[in-house]
């Protein structure tokens, strides 16, 4: 088995992590801080920071797909709930709030 297929297959989910999206998320969330951590050491191998960013990747899309979840059910229990009026979306400006 190569590196690449072993990474990609070691972190293929089981049903134990489709049932807690959030601990998912924060495992993932931990190992993306780790991993960026060691790449800014530098001390690592072409090799190895290639496999850690292509890990980093990975992790990153599902954290945005975990994220993308939530603001979907959040929505919709806005509108089961009939707030939907009460409530706007807008995007989030971390700028905009350190101003405040």
């Amino acid at each position: 088995m190569t590196p690449i297929s072993r990474i990609v297959t070691s972190k293929t989910p089981t049903a134990d992590t489709a049932t807690e999206p959030t601990a998912d998320f924060e495992r993932s969330l931990a190992e993306l801080e780790a991993i960026v951590d060691k790449l800014e050491q530098g001390d690592l191998s072409l090799d190895d920071s290639l496999r850690h960013f292509e890990r980093g990747v990975q992790l990153t899309r599902s954290c945005q797909s975990a994220l993308k979840q939530a603001e979907q059910k959040v929505e919709i229990l806005l509108k089961r709930s009939g707030a939907e009026n009460d409530f706007t979306a807008a995007p989030f400006d971390a700028d905009a709030n350190d101003e405040r």
